[in-house]
């Protein structure tokens, strides 16, 4: 009976002592709770602005031209530029399309495919190219190369604003001012047609072709002295040419 009373007296303590604790332990959380509200209960007062958490955004996938892909680039326009060699141009075009697939900012392929199809004729193609290359780069060569695309086709007008647009960049060479020229031909421009290819012939004065097309002109326009005074040239410099001869044969006799 005593053992008994011991064991129930041990087990009462051993409650009551388990039930302080835990009112200890609710009173602390309590009071923990309490001080946070307090503290931001101060903050508010004192016109803080809490910030509300929001996820962290993933960083965004670098999508700059990997080494990887330049060297896959590089390999492809090495290839096509030796089959381009060989003469093997629809191999050329492949590996150059191939090139552009791995890396679609390669603007030196894009304008070695360009100029691949301006080589072979295919002057559609060309045509697109170009357009898109000069989207990324304002170039003499680019629109000078476009004009003659559009000339091949017979869009003579295009051609003629893409071979001034290329002569206002590159005022100094007389190719483009000779491109020009041609392309005012083809649109009967003769008068701008004739000042082009004068200056032209100054830098490039034994082109028989050029002063050829000078003299055209100056028919065309009515200017007979000139026309003469060119074909003149033309004489010194191909004296057996006897289409010239004939040419100042008749412009001596409307003349006389």
């Amino acid at each position: 009976m005593v053992y008994v009373l011991v064991l129930f007296g041990s087990f009462l303590v051993i409650c009551a002592i388990l039930f302080g604790r835990v009112l200890l332990r609710n009173r602390s959380v309590r009071k923990y709770v309490r001080s946070i509200k307090q503290r931001t209960q101060s903050a508010e007062d004192r016109g803080a602005e809490l910030i509300k958490e929001t996820p962290v955004a993933k960083p965004k996938k670098n999508m700059r031209t990997t080494a990887i892909q330049l060297q896959e680039s590089r390999a492809f326009l090495h290839r096509a530029e030796k089959a381009i060699a060989r003469g093997e141009i629809d191999i050329a075009e492949g590996l150059l399309i191939q090139a552009l697939t791995v890396n679609s900012g390669a603007h030196d392929v894009r304008a070695e495919l360009a100029k691949l199809y301006l080589t072979a004729g295919r002057d559609q193609k060309a045509e697109a190219m170009y357009k898109e290359l000069l989207q990324f780069k304002d170039d003499a060569s680019l629109f000078g190369n476009l004009g003659l695309a559009y000339y091949r086709q017979g869009k003579f007008d295009d051609a003629r604003e893409a071979y001034q647009a290329a002569l206002n960049r590159d005022e100094n060479n007389p190719e483009r001012l000779a491109s020009l020229g041609r392309a005012c031909i083809a649109t009967q421009r003769f008068a701008d047609a004739t000042i082009l290819l004068e200056k032209a012939t100054q830098r490039l004065s034994r082109d028989t072709k050029l002063l050829l097309l000078l003299a055209e002109c100056f028919l065309q326009i009515k200017d007979h002295a000139r026309a003469k005074e060119t074909y003149q040239r033309i004489n010194k410099l191909e004296p057996y040419n006897e289409d010239v001869k004939n040419k100042l044969g008749m412009l001596e006799e409307c003349s006389s």
